[in-house]
């Protein structure tokens, strides 16, 4: 059946001005009382603004707001285990401070010179533990902006440690060792010590060589399992004998996915729980003998839970969106029976949702007037013996279903995730380049081929040893897809991506004509200089089977730069000067090559952005130039 697929332009309306973020979702153990930093988000704002702390019952209704530090930016929300007191923290100026709210009073705990955030309560409730980053040279992560690279290269590496607190309030103590990075931890539950991911040296490459350890809470470490693949979210089971984790192939620290693993806590080698299961586990946690999961199938979201002991898996039918909470997907009382979390799609603002796992409904109702930007479609199609999946958008102004039989036939940009392993699942477009496309005719194609999350680990790993390959073959295959059920102009198709989507961008208008224009964000041009250029060498091995110094023909031929002789697609490039992840010498090398073919392109370079443009004027000049590349080429 075709779709007809709107050619009117979308009007932003200015009656809703502001969209309420909830983040930090976090149920009490009872069940009873949510808690989470509300924040206002501006049209087109890269984050929500200042927040404020704010406690609900499962009904919605307010019982309290909390805003001690007008300019701070709050997080790590945790209850104790009797459910009477919330610990957060509140961030700004270098300085963290780490609060608790009891009975409607607020006291500092303690402050932290640097960073904080992870709160978690001791299973006796007496100590507060966190992990700690002091005087620290730059926020966490390879996606912030990079220290600038001057002086002597590498003398400081920032050291985030395991730390405790009285609950009652005093003076940090660290429990990690010194020049130990600690990624994730949980409490044992004897509360004599930790488990966490962890590794020596710089924190933003070495999680991929990060094995799991336990520390005792008055010091030493040990290794628990250093399995070949990238751990997240260790927890230790309510009996103290085992440690669950997601384990595979991940690209991005943050961009959980994979298989659920458990590991005795005594040591020994991880059993995997979910072999060949169809579906990319994103979080976890024990609920009594069982885990609470939530998983990508295909592009949508599920959440179930897994018995270790039967092996048995028992997800939800997926549904199109996205949830999130504290530190996982959802947030459940004590016994598993009641969720809290964040719900959002494409056609639905965020709300903080309450009900029982997978059956809850939304009980805030600050964006119920906040209208869609977008419909949205399901494609499926086949490629190289492979299910693929991905959304095609248009303007909330037109109807996907309705049948048409008259063109005209609409120009379509195909937007290329990055990752490669991530996915892209449903969420609510607010003021974004996505928004303005749509509002200008554009459909948008937003495809999730292999190397994506979403249909199990093989799958994830289809794209090794192979970037631009069968993943390319997929998305062009995609849209073939779509151009049999809606009246797309094939001569009028444009190319978008940023990080690896960055790359399959530089990638594909070296590969193929197909596309009028295209736009590439911090893409990777020549594999060899970047493995020498990138703060975070670490992630490519796994991918690439080998450094660029063992097996650099390897590096050479899956380059962009390399084949640039064949490009003709005019092409807008733009990167952060201080990327870590994806360096601005990589787009420059590859606007140098364009020019040089007579291409025509543009390159605009950042001042002091990292990898993630964050600068609300450099976001808007972005959309702008964006915009105006694909309406010079495609209209």
């Amino acid at each position: 059946m075709p779709i007809a697929l709107l050619s009117a332009a979308l009007a932003i309306t200015t009656a809703n001005p502001m969209l309420v973020r909830y983040a930090g979702v976090t149920l009490d153990p009872a069940g009873r009382t949510i808690a989470s930093v509300d924040s206002p988000q501006a049209r087109g704002a890269p984050t929500a603004g200042h927040g404020t702390l704010v406690l609900r019952d499962t009904s919605g209704k307010v019982i309290a707001r909390q805003d001690p530090c007008g300019s701070c930016r709050y997080g790590g929300l945790a209850w104790s285990p009797d459910g009477a007191s919330l610990a957060f923290v509140a961030s700004g100026e270098g300085n963290a401070i780490v609060y608790a709210l009891e009975k409607g009073a607020l006291r500092k705990v303690t402050t932290v010179k640097g960073l904080a955030g992870g709160l978690r309560w001791s299973p006796d409730g007496r100590t507060i533990a966190l992990l700690a980053t002091i005087d620290a040279t730059k926020e966490t992560g390879a996606t912030q902006p990079g220290v600038r690279q001057v002086g002597v290269i590498g003398a400081h590496e920032d050291s985030k440690r395991i730390a405790v607190v009285p609950a009652a309030g005093g003076d940090l103590r660290m429990v990690s060792p010194e020049g130990v990075f600690v990624y994730e931890y949980d409490w044992t539950p004897d509360g004599q010590g930790f488990v966490g991911t962890a590794a020596e040296g710089n924190g933003d490459n070495q999680w991929w060589v990060a094995s799991l350890r336990g520390f005792g809470l008055t010091g030493g470490m040990r290794t628990i399992a250093a399995p070949k693949m990238q751990i997240n979210m260790p927890r230790v089971s309510p009996d103290g004998r085992s440690v669950a984790f997601i384990g595979g192939l991940m690209s991005d620290f943050g961009s959980i996915g994979g298989d659920v693993f458990v590991v005795p806590l005594a040591g020994g080698a991880p059993s995997n729980l979910t072999p060949g299961y169809k579906a990319t586990f994103t979080s976890l946690q024990w609920r009594g003998p069982k885990l609470l999961v939530s998983a990508i199938v295909g592009g949508s979201v599920a959440v179930g839970t897994i018995d270790p002991a039967a092996t048995k898996v028992a997800l939800t039918a997926p549904a199109a969106e996205s949830l999130s909470a504290g530190d996982a997907a959802i947030s459940s009382d004590r016994t598993g029976a009641g969720a809290a979390y964040v719900t959002e799609s494409f056609t639905r603002a965020p709300a903080i949702a309450f009900g029982p796992l997978g059956r809850g409904r939304p009980i805030t109702h600050d964006n119920d007037a906040v209208a869609a930007a977008v419909v949205a479609r399901d494609i499926r199609w086949r490629n190289g013996g492979s299910d693929v999946q991905g959304w095609l958008l248009a303007s909330a102004n037109g109807a996907l279903d309705r049948i048409v039989t008259h063109r005209p036939s609409y120009p379509m940009i195909t937007v290329i995730h990055g990752g490669p392993a991530s996915a892209i699942t449903p969420h609510f477009y607010w003021g974004d380049v996505t928004e303005t496309l749509l509002a200008r005719g554009y459909v948008i194609f937003q495809p999730n081929p292999r190397g994506s999350y979403g249909q199990g680990e093989a799958f994830v790993r289809a794209n090794v040893k192979d970037f631009g390959g069968g993943d390319l073959t997929d998305v062009l295959a995609g849209i073939d897809a779509v151009e049999k059920q809606a009246p797309i102009d094939d001569k009028r198709l444009g190319l978008y991506g940023h990080s690896y989507g960055g790359f399959m961008t530089m990638w594909t208008v070296t590969h193929s004509n197909r596309f009028k224009a295209a736009v590439a964000g911090a893409g990777i041009a020549d594999w060899v200089a970047y493995y020498g250029q990138n703060g975070i060498d670490q992630w490519m091995i796994p991918y690439f089977g080998a450094s660029a110094y063992d097996d650099p023909a390897t590096y050479d031929r899956l380059s962009p730069i390399r084949s640039i002789r064949n490009a003709r697609t005019p092409t807008l490039l733009y990167v952060g000067e201080r990327d870590v992840e994806c360096p601005a010498a990589q787009s420059l090398e590859y606007w140098h090559g364009l020019r040089a073919m007579n291409v025509p392109t543009e390159l605009v370079i950042y001042a002091d952005e990292g990898h993630a443009l964050r600068q609300p004027k450099n976001l808007a000049d972005r959309e702008q130039r964006m915009a105006g590349w694909f309406d010079k080429y495609l209209r």
